[in-house]
């Protein structure tokens, strides 16, 4: 391939990655399918593109080579992107020559696996000369082995003035997070170092960085108590502390923070513990809360009542929530009826609490809702037949409560994107020839009475692969049984009254 000499910008980036979850290459028009990945070798030949600014390589396989060292000469470059690329060996130190450098990314795929899980053939030994990128505002190298560098890193990086975006997604750093002796982070916006190994508290330098936009550290070790100046800051959108198991904090000290831009908050798998306050309703902003898991211990009732129409110039609470889970937790009371308000929740998750009372029908009027669980309480009644108004519902889990009654047509009516259906103690009464409007891929109804005869209506769901029909008074199989669910992966008939 010949470039012009005056060219600027090179984007040879595969705009069909196979390791992006897609199973095969797309197809043209004429059936054939489309790759667009280079490998073999870099001609160095590059280096004679004197006015280059722009050069992405990413997600194609130059498989076990390095990374070339001419790329340390191409001085003019502002952005570089070699992620994905398939490259091994150390990230070579004379990329500190390229001193205009805006944007560099040399994030790495796995390759091995050792004790700690799946690591990258690509490391850094020294990280010393990263100090001479003194235009970089955007920093990437998740899945790259930083396990050399120690504790330094965060005194190089704290040396780059105008780095906006840090990203070091499981980069094998260990040991204590460390505070830099004077923060120079002045214009961060955006720090992720997930999936790492810090045995550390939360360091609180952080919160001197009034530009932090988002902060993901999950999947690590972080412990200690959460530091409730985390709700101060002025600019936070995203914080993501999940997965760590040992941060500790009363959520009711820490919702009563102003959060004034938070949009995604997430704190599961952690030691919580305490109420959630009404004053939750003043997050206008907010579109993702998680609380779930079982090392948090939120307790008490859910508000009756929560803040935050005027404050948020809504005629509904939290006008912009997307997604609600508090799974697995010690939530007492019933369901309040601000739930129902929540006109765009997609995702609700109350699992395993200790809610009683009635699933109220005001859940009903959530048109968005995709995603219901409420399995592990204590609710009691019946299914609201206007369930079967929820268009868009994929997934819908009551299971273990005390709900009881007969589920009609009605229930599925308009539920025809519906994937996962999880419930118990029920009564089907459906016609003989009913065609259900979803095609589920999981089904456990357990001691629901659908029996004797096996049910016609499970011969369209051909699409599932898990099937769960205990205690269900079954007493046949029907001949079409093995010919319509081939794609079934698990299956439970047990206690029934099956016969030979």
């Amino acid at each position: 391939m010949i470039f012009a000499g005056f060219t600027v910008s090179i984007n040879l980036r595969n705009p069909y990655p196979i390791e992006n979850d897609i199973p095969y290459p797309p197809e043209n028009e004429y059936g054939n399918q489309i790759y667009m990945n280079l490998s073999g070798v870099i001609s160095p030949s590059l280096i004679k593109l004197k006015y280059l600014k722009y050069l992405d390589l990413s997600f194609n396989s130059f498989k076990a080579i390095p990374i070339p060292q001419f790329f340390g000469s191409m001085k003019n470059l502002i952005y570089l992107n070699l992620s994905h690329c398939g490259f091994i060996g150390e990230i070579p130190s004379n990329l500190g020559n390229l001193s205009n450098l805006q944007y560099l990314d040399f994030s790495s795929k796995y390759n091995n696996y050792n004790d700690f899980g799946y690591s990258s053939d690509l490391f850094i030994q020294n990280i010393e000369w990263m100090t001479s990128l003194v235009s970089l505002k955007h920093l990437s190298a998740n899945n790259v082995n930083f396990s050399m560098v120690g504790s330094q890193w965060i005194e190089v990086l704290n040396k780059l003035p105008m780095l906006i975006e840090l990203h070091l997604d499981d980069c094998d750093l260990f040991g204590s997070i460390p505070s830099p002796s004077f923060v120079n982070f002045t214009s961060l916006s955006v720090i992720v170092i997930s999936s790492n190994r810090f045995n550390s508290t939360f360091p609180e330098w952080l919160l001197n960085v009034s530009s932090l936009v988002s902060i993901d550290m999950s999947w690590n070790i972080l412990h200690g108590r959460i530091p409730l100046g985390l709700g101060e800051l002025p600019n936070l959108q995203y914080l993501d502390l999940s997965w760590n198991g040992h941060i500790e904090g009363n959520i009711s000290q820490l919702l009563r923070k102003s959060w004034k831009k938070i949009e995604f908050l997430n704190l599961r798998k952690n030691e919580l513990h305490g109420s959630i306050p009404s004053s939750i309703g003043n997050f206008c902003n907010l579109q993702y809360l998680d609380l779930d898991l079982i090392d948090n211990n939120l307790n008490g009732s859910l508000p009756d009542i929560i803040n935050g129409t005027e404050t948020c110039n809504s005629k509904s609470p939290l006008p912009n929530l997307r997604e609600l889970y508090l799974d697995y937790n010690q939530l007492m009371g019933k369901l309040p009826n601000w739930l129902g308000e929540l006109k765009n929740l997609r995702g609700l998750g109350l699992s395993h609490n200790k809610l009683e009372g009635p699933i109220p029908t005001s859940l009903c009027t959530l048109q968005r809702m995709e995603y219901l669980f409420l399995r592990g309480n204590g609710l009691n009644g019946s299914l609201p037949n206007c369930i079967g108004q929820l268009s868009q519902l994929k997934e819908l889990g009551v299971y273990s409560n005390q709900l009881s009654g007969t589920l009609s047509e009605q229930h599925f009516l308009k539920l025809s994107n519906l994937e996962s259906l999880d419930l118990d103690n029920f009564r089907l009464n459906v016609s003989s020839n009913w065609v259900p409007p979803f095609k589920l891929r999981y089904l456990h109804m357990f001691s629901c009475h659908i029996g004797p005869a096996f049910p016609a209506w499970l011969q369209s769901q051909k699409n599932l692969q898990y099937l769960y029909l205990s205690n269900a008074s079954i007493s046949s199989i029907p001949n079409w049984f093995w010919n319509t669910f081939v794609n079934l992966q698990s299956l439970d008939l047990s206690y029934n009254q099956l016969q030979e």
